[in-house]
């Protein structure tokens, strides 16, 4: 399988996981999107064989604080609201390299810094001969 990092750079991952979608997410959760203290990015980060490693980048709003209370259990949150859609998000990645996913799974919240939290996603694909 050739490298799939150039079909997802930052600007094509922000037209299938658009910013607008933190703001959906948390009018979802709050009522209100503006009470939401990070933004959510959907980034790239390795393919290794027929796996691809994401990264939802949660990072903290201007004057808000990025408690780790407030992400660890945005993984079971991420997996069934809506919004985020994974199994959708999922599909539409794949057909972005022309692939079909054989499995997925969204890990645990790691805490990089004050700033910036992420959440792995991890994409199985079928071999392409």
């Amino acid at each position: 399988m050739t490298d799939p990092a150039p079909l997802f750079t930052d600007a094509v991952l922000d037209t299938i996981f658009p910013p607008e979608r933190t703001h959906a997410f948390f009018d979802a959760l709050y009522g209100d999107a503006e009470d939401g203290a990070y933004d959510i990015r959907l980034r790239f980060h390795k393919a290794e064989g027929n796996t691809w490693q994401f990264f939802f980048h949660l990072l903290q709003r201007p004057g808000k604080c990025l408690a780790c209370n407030l992400t660890y259990g945005l993984p079971q949150v991420f997996i069934r609201h809506p919004v985020i859609a994974l199994p959708r998000l999922v599909e539409e990645l794949c057909a972005q390299a022309g692939v079909r996913p054989t499995s997925w799974n969204l890990g645990s919240t790691q805490e990089i810094s004050r700033s910036l939290h992420r959440i792995p996603l991890t994409i199985h694909v079928q071999a392409t001969s």
